[in-house]
This record gives structure tokens, C-alpha cells and sequence, in this order.
């Protein structure tokens, strides 16, 4: 094994010499020289990143100061950022082909563009493509400097002459290497292309924003190392026959994880909806047999959703289960315990659930609205009106409480409902607090059932 070089650096000048001595021979000051290791030289393409070595540092000794956001011009945007945009972050940004990853990007880089310095990557359409559509969306253009490249060391020159504060990547998959013989998109070419700019961004300062494309199953094409590699990851949802699209925080290591942020698709681009309830309960009827409006809690924001079941005759040997924006394995498992705990057998009818506007709920705490819905079904009755309900429950029957229990009231009585049926350790201390609800607190399956029975 080679023996390892060492030189000695002056930590008053920073000067080197080959042997110790006892004065600096730079600036002449004594004791001042301490031993350090030559890192070997290497061939290699990272070699402009791996000449300083990081040194051993004391937890207790690090300060944490609190990271500086700048907005991005779009509230729905901020909110699943966490605040804002950190400086020397990289963002990804996976969604469907055509579900408006392009112009949500373009739209905040002229917003952003008003005030302070931004460049627009495109790699899959041309500068005269995305001047169309900035005129479509009336934006400004002149707040948008565009680069159209696919090159990766084109791209990262432009990066480190310009210094951009923001810079948007719009594909990574359409990026290549020279350093690489593969085709761009192969897996290769997109670990190395995200590597390399995440390397620019951390030094740089520059806050990078990825556009990825996703498989057929929804997950983001390429290398999974590519989700490890970014501080935060963005899907991009939404039913493509449907003018509401959803952005939802997978990842993020500035902020909380699973944020939701929801826009309407305009023909002015997307624009952010303050109230997203109101859009999920728009043709909600209380007076429907199968209907149970649900609050769940999408990070720090409280949703109302409609929840829609469907319990028919079977007319096969084998009833259907299917769902739609909720998990289709727990809809077995709630079936075998409404029948257990309550005695409502449904082995022999079709059982087809939806939550209504397109959003995913994988919460447990949609289980209380899902067997309401259900039980209504069943009986061909309508819930009793205004009324909304959340609760997780357990293979023994039991309602277990669910998180921010409060938050998820408040924003029901603000909408008007006037009865909840809510795990019974998620009652207020105080009913006073909710002077427009009653509430009814259970710990049972049973119990659920019964009060709709009595209502």
C-alpha cells in the first residue's frame, strides 16, 4: 500500500511547505504550521470536485441558523415547498405527459424573473415553442432568459458565467454527457447529468428545479438513486379529463412531506385554489344513499372529500371490489370487520368506492367515512344531513382517534356541517368550542352504526 503524503499549511496565510518548521518561511509567524494529507490524484471526471476534504466538527459546536425562502410567485407552489425556495436546493418534479409540468415551471420563472435572475433550461422544446407558449399564458417574456441545450457541459458553463439564483431544467431526462457513450434518457446518462448539477447547486447557490418524467405506474422514470440524490421530490396528479391538478410533497428535507398544493387549469396557465374543499364538495348532495363527506389531513391542510360507495347484488360467483383514489386491500380488510363487529355481511354484493375530485387518500383515517358510506349503501339511506366523519378502525372493531382532530373540525363547522361522528379521544375538552357541531364521540364500530340506525 503507497504510503500517504503529507504537507504542512499555515493556518495564518495558508501557505504550504513540504517539513515542519517552527516559523512560517510566507508570513514569519511561529507555530502556525500543521500537518495535513495530500489527497492522491486521480483521473477521473470529479476530479474539480474532490480536491478539499471535509474536516471532523462537533455536533454541539455546528450553529443552526434557520434557512432563508424566497417565493416562487405561486402560494400553492410555496406551500408544498414549505415556505419557499433555499438557496443551493434541488427540486424534482415528476408528473404525466401533458399534465402541466412545462407551464407551471415557465409561469414561476417569470414570476420569479421580476426580481431577480432566472434561466429556463429547455431540452425538449424550442426557444420559439416556448415563446408561444409564454404568449398564450400572457406572461412576460422579458423576464424569462432562455437556454435551449441538451449538452450537460454547455449547461453548466452557462451556470457558473451567468449565476443564475434559479434555474429550471425542463428535461432531465433529455440531458447527455459527453463523459458518457449511452443515449440521453438511459440511466447512466440520468444519474450522471443529476449528479453533476446537484454538485453546481450546492456550490453554486443555485437553486435547481428538475422536470423527470414517470413510468407507466406513476413513479419517476430512471435510476431511484435519482429521488436520493434531490433535497425534495413533487408529483404532479391529477385526471387528465379534469381542469384541477395536484402537487404533492413526497420528499422534502426543507419542509414537512406530504403537503398538498391544488391549481385550476386555466387558459391562462394554472392557478392556485385557496379553497380546495369547496371544489371537492361542488355536486355533493346530502341526500343520496352512499355519500359520507370525510376530513382528511393533507400535511398541515385539512381537506373535505366526498366519499362515495356503491353496495349492489353480485351477479357473478366472484363480487368485485374496486376503488378509486383509496386503497383497494384495506376495502377487504374494513368489509371482514363490518361484518364481524356489526353483523352486515357482504360477500355477496359488488362493493365500488370512489373519493370524488380525483384525490388519493391513503390515510387511515378515512375507514369510519368508507363503512358509513358503505352501511348507506346498503340500506338504500341517506346519512343524516350536514353531517362528516373520521376515524381509523381496528381489526377488533375498535375507533381509534386520528392527528389534528381539532383542525379537522374547525375546518368542517367553517364549511357549514352541523354533525360528526369522530373517534370518541378526539372530542373537544370543551364542546363550546364548536358551538355549530354535534358531535358524537364513539370508541366502536357499533356504535357508528347505531347512531346512524337512530338517525
Amino acid at each position: 500500500m503507497a504510503k500517504v503524503k503529507t504537507q504542512y499549511q499555515c493556518s495564518e496565510c495558508g501557505g504550504t511547505t513540504p517539513k515542519w518548521a517552527g516559523q512560517c518561511p510566507h508570513c514569519g509567524q511561529w507555530n502556525t504550521l500543521q500537518e495535513n494529507a495530500i489527497l492522491p490524484a486521480s483521473n477521473n471526471r470529479f476530479d474539480a470536485w474532490s480536491q478539499t476534504s471535509s474536516k471532523v466538527q462537533n455536533l454541539a459546536e455546528v450553529t443552526a441558523e434557520e434557512v432563508p425562502r424566497s417565493t416562487t410567485g405561486l402560494t400553492e407552489l410555496d406551500r408544498v415547498l414549505g415556505g419557499g425556495l433555499v438557496e443551493g436546493a434541488v427540486v424534482l418534479l415528476g408528473g404525466d405527459p401533458g399534465i402541466g409540468k412545462s407551464t407551471l415551471l415557465l409561469q414561476a420563472t417569470a414570476l420569479m424573473g421580476a426580481d431577480r435572475s432566472c434561466l429556463y433550461v429547455s431540452g425538449e422544446e424550442s426557444a420559439q415553442q416556448v415563446a408561444l407558449r409564454a404568449q398564450r399564458l400572457s406572461l412576460h417574456p422579458e423576464h424569462i432568459n432562455l437556454l435551449a441545450e441538451i449538452r450537460l457541459e454547455a449547461i453548466v458553463q452557462m451556470l457558473k458565467e451567468r449565476q443564475p439564483k434559479v434555474a429550471v431544467i425542463d428535461s432531465i431526462q433529455t440531458l447527455y454527457s459527453d463523459q458518457i457513450t449511452s443515449a440521453p434518457g438511459s440511466v447512466s446518462q440520468v444519474r450522471e447529468c443529476a449528479a453533476q448539477l446537484t454538485r453546481v447547486a450546492k456550490q453554486q447557490g443555485i437553486t435547481i428545479l428538475l422536470v423527470g418524467h414517470v413510468t407507466k405506474d406513476g413513479a419517476i422514470a430512471g435510476p431511484r438513486v435519482l429521488e436520493h440524490m434531490v433535497d425534495a421530490v413533487l408529483y404532479f396528479e391529477g385526471d387528465s379529463h379534469s381542469n384541477y391538478r395536484m402537487i404533492r410533497a413526497i420528499k422534502n428535507r426543507f419542509g414537512a412531506a406530504n403537503e398538498l398544493g391544488v391549481f385550476a387549469m386555466t387558459d391562462k396557465g394554472l392557478k392556485g385554489v385557496a379553497n380546495p374543499s369547496a371544489i371537492f364538495l361542488a355536486s355533493y348532495r346530502d341526500d343520496v344513499p352512499g355519500s359520507c363527506v370525510l376530513v382528511t389531513q393533507e400535511g398541515s391542510r385539512p381537506l373535505l372529500v366526498e366519499i362515495q360507495a356503491l353496495v349492489d347484488d353480485a351477479h357473478g360467483f366472484t363480487p368485485k371490489r374496486l376503488t378509486v383514489g383509496l386503497e383497494q386491500n384495506r376495502l377487504a380488510m374494513l368489509l371482514a370487520v363490518l361484518n364481524r363487529h356489526a353483523g352486515i355481511a357482504c360477500f355477496d354484493q359488488d362493493v365500488f368506492l370512489n373519493a370524488v375530485g380525483g384525490v388519493k387518500i391513503m390515510e387511515p383515517a378515512a375507514d369510519l367515512a368508507v363503512i358509513l358510506a358503505m352501511l348507506s349503501s346498503y340500506r338504500n339511506k341517506p346519512l343524516p344531513e350536514k353531517m362528516i366523519a373520521f376515524g381509523e378502525i381496528g381489526l377488533s372493531g375498535e375507533v381509534r382517534p386520528v392527528s389534528r382532530g381539532q383542525e379537522r373540525l374547525k375546518e368542517a363547522e367553517k364549511l357549514g356541517f352541523t354533525h360528526a361522528i369522530v373517534p370518541k379521544a378526539n372530542l373537544p375538552r370543551h364542546q363550546q368550542d364548536f358551538p355549530q357541531l354535534t358531535l358524537y364521540g364513539v370508541s366502536s364500530l357499533q356504535e357508528a352504526v347505531d347512531i346512524c340506525r337512530r338517525d
